[in-house]
């Protein structure tokens, strides 16, 4: 019978002499053994404790009250069990059983790659680079301990909406793959509340999902080198992002919640920004249809919404809604104005737009009514 645990021994002479224990335990294989001998038949039963310094292991007998106590309480939480758990014999325990501690792997080749051997179930830290990988290995999925997982440099083209079941993941790195999409599942799962730096640069993406933007836990984004053809519209939802990086996208204006960002480093180097509009487009209904009132007040007022209340496509419909200069909501019916912004505005670092010195970039801006635009108009060229 083993056990893999942390094993910290404390001597009881320690307080006596002034002294403390460490205070930390060391992983050990634990082992429940016994021993005959000719002089005595009867079998003694020790407790083993085998590191990865001491393979050959401590014994302790099993005479002292604390370790009969701690034999009863392991009988008692077996009691029940139908299978008979044989105990181990007095052997070392081989430097393979301590591999499943490890909490660190590094692979960087194809050759290295485990394809008979499964991953150390431990493992808090995971990165398979250059390893010719098309798809994710489902056997990742199962460190549930993970929270740093790299899967740079590799030939990925979707990712499985199993990755958000990795409840600990902090760090996602995706750079250098064939990725063309950020799915819903993966914005809606539990990468909401562990997911902080996310690197999907070097992909084929060219939007992401208006639901990304729930990953509110995000501190470092980065979009390098895709075909980005535009951000989320709410991507001012992100409230915790620091570290934005979208250089060398197709991104022709920035979404009016981007002045909502609060950022210390912006990269929108090499982008296709156009020149402000100068008339705005005009959109206003007059009277207002009922689908577009109906909108409004359901965001206004903060009714919850889902796809069990109404049909999807409304749903969709609420989720990309623009959002009026003075706070309020419009679908359908609006007035769009573009005019430039400083990014130093939203930014305490930023990159150089283009090589012309500029830290500019077009931004739009929706307006609920021809009064919000009037009253605005200054924010127009």
């Amino acid at each position: 019978m083993k056990l893999h645990c942390e094993v910290e021994v404390i001597s009881r002479h320690l307080p006596a002499l002034g002294l403390r224990n460490r205070g930390k335990g060391v992983r050990a294989v634990l082992s429940l053994c016994q021993q005959t001998s000719r002089s005595q038949p009867s079998a003694r039963a020790f407790l083993l404790i085998s590191t990865l310094k001491d393979k050959r292991g401590t014994r302790y007998e099993a005479n002292s009250s604390s370790l009969k106590g701690f034999l009863s309480a392991v009988r008692l939480a077996h009691r029940g069990c139908k299978v008979d758990i044989p105990v181990s014999t007095l052997t070392p325990v081989k430097t393979s059983e301590f591999e499943n501690f490890k909490t660190k792997m590094v692979i960087t080749s194809k050759k290295d790659y485990p394809l008979s051997k499964n991953f150390p179930y431990s493992l808090e830290h995971l990165q398979t680079s250059y390893c010719g990988l098309v798809r994710v290995d489902m056997r990742m999925l199962c460190l549930k301990n993970l929270r740093k997982l790299d899967l740079s440099h590799n030939h990925i083209k979707k990712l499985p909406a199993t990755i958000g079941d990795l409840i600990h993941l902090q760090e996602l790195n995706l750079n250098d793959n064939h990725l063309e999409s950020f799915s819903v599942a993966l914005c809606q799962s539990t990468l909401q509340k562990s997911l902080r730096t996310l690197d999907l640069s070097k992909n084929k993406i060219k939007a992401l999902p208006v639901q990304f933007c729930q990953l509110q836990e995000l501190t470092n984004l980065k979009l390098d080198d895709n075909e980005m053809i535009q951000f989320p519209c709410k991507i001012g939802q992100l409230i915790n992002l620091r570290f934005l990086s979208a250089a060398r996208n197709k991104l022709p204006f920035l979404p009016s919640e981007f002045r909502n960002l609060s950022l210390e480093y912006l990269d929108l180097f090499g982008n296709t920004f156009e020149q402000p509009k100068v008339l705005p487009v005009i959109k206003l209904q007059a009277p207002l249809t009922l689908l577009e009132s109906s909108a409004r007040t359901i965001l206004y007022n903060r009714i919850p919404y889902g796809s069990h209340i109404i049909p999807f496509h409304l749903c969709q419909d609420l989720d990309i809604a623009k959002t009026c200069v003075c706070g309020r909501f419009c679908l359908n019916s609006f007035i769009q104005g573009t005019t430039t912004m400083n990014l130093h505005s939203v930014a305490h670092t930023v990159v150089l737009v283009d090589n012309m010195g500029g830290t500019e970039a077009p931004i739009v801006s929706y307006f609920c009514s021809l009064g919000c635009y009037v009253n605005s108009s200054d924010m127009l060229k």
